[in-house]
Order: structure tokens, then sequence, then C-alpha cells
């Protein structure tokens, strides 16, 4: 059994904690040939602020905040958006590449939900069907094209909700996305910014602040 397999079966945070006293930038490149990429999105109204995503691949490798800052989320400003449940085929979402890593083993999210406000952390294990997936090739009719291509599922997609729900699809540019797993995170009971910030969140925007004062929060949708 790996170093790394042995923390995890120790605590999540002293895992994390160990492991990222090894940089990824000691190591060699890649052996995927596709670059594969991460990104974040929100219910409407329900705005997300991720404070780390870090990933790690299946040679042990880490990469901190693969992922930050805010996710993709509709406020339409007429009330007209549709925060239950989520839509048939998300994209990606906010994010980018991550550069240099093999095909994801794990991925540790914190993020504050504005909405609510609550921070919440999340480790998501990605199943080795779901790489499977990854590496193959599939023939797609690309519409902006208008043509037939071989494309691959190497966007990750990551949906978070209130309630600490995390979803995770995998999808590419003329590709449907399809499901893979759904995580419900914890509270984080440090706080926003690890308790750097005096307890205070990110500030929700006003049309979203409206939105959920009049209609509330669709807790159990997601």
């Amino acid at each position: 059994m790996s170093n790394v397999a042995c923390l995890i079966k120790k605590s999540a945070g002293l895992f994390f904690g160990m492991v990222f006293l090894t940089s990824a930038q000691s190591f060699a490149q890649s052996s995927y040939d596709e670059t594969w990429s991460l990104g974040f999105g929100a219910p409407d109204y329900m705005e997300v602020w991720i404070e780390t995503a870090d990933v790690v691949d299946i040679r042990e490798r880490v990469f901190r905040r693969a992922g930050s800052g805010i996710a993709s989320v509709f406020t339409p400003s007429d009330n007209k958006g549709q925060p239950a449940g989520w839509p048939i085929s998300p994209g990606r979402g906010a994010g980018r590449d991550v550069t240099g890593a093999d095909l994801p083993r794990l991925i540790y999210v914190r993020w504050q939900s504005l909405a609510e406000p609550q921070t919440y952390e999340a480790y998501i294990v990605i199943p080795a069907s779901a790489r499977e997936v990854m590496r193959k090739p599939e023939r797609a009719f690309c519409k902006a094209d208008g043509k037939w291509i071989t494309d691959y599922r190497h966007d990750i997609g990551i949906g978070l909700a209130p309630g600490g729900i995390a979803k995770v699809w995998l999808g590419g540019p003329c590709l449907k996305s399809v499901e893979i797993t759904r995580v419900v995170g914890s509270i984080n009971p440090i706080g926003p910014y690890e308790g750097k910030s005096s307890g205070k969140h990110r500030s929700l925007s006003e049309v979203s602040k409206a939105y959920i004062e009049k209609f509330g929060i669709p807790f159990g949708s997601w």
C-alpha cells in the first residue's frame, strides 16, 4: 500500500496536510496525451466562491489551487431563473486546464455557498470508470463546425449547490455531459478563508439576494 493510501485511511485533513509537502513541479510531465480541464458552476442565483480546488492525480501528485474564484452562475434580473435542479447537459463552468496532470483520482474543494451563507468542503473520489471514459475517443457532431469529429470527454464540471452538494459531470466541446458522481460535503468548522476573515463570507449580489429573499433556497432539488 502506498504512503498516500495509508494517509487516506487516516483523516482527510491529515492526508492533505502531509501530501501537500510534495511539490507537483518536481515530477515528470503527465503520460496522459490529452489535457483535461476543471470547472465549476452553481444553480441560478445560488452564487459560489471557490476558496480552493486541489487535485491528486493517479500518480499521487498534488496540484494545489487547480481551481479557485467565482463559479459560473446565471442571475437574471427579472427573477426568471430556474435554480431548482440541474441542466440536462451542463457545461464545464468557470475554470481552466489542469496543466501537467495525469488523470484525476481525487479532487478536494472548499467553497463558500453565498446564498446561505456557509463554508463547505468535499473530497470527491473520481471512479476508475470515469477515467476510462476520459481515455476513450468518441464520434460527435459538432454544431459549431457543422461536421463530425472525434472528441474526448476531458472537461470535468462540478456543480456546487447549497447544502454542500457537489455534483460532477464529464463533457467535451461537442459531447453531452454525463454524470459521474454526487457528493454531499461537510461544513468547514473553521469558516471562510480558514478562519482568516473573522467569519465573514463574500457578499451575495443584490440580484441574487433579492431573489432568495422572495423565493427562498430550493434545498433538496440538487
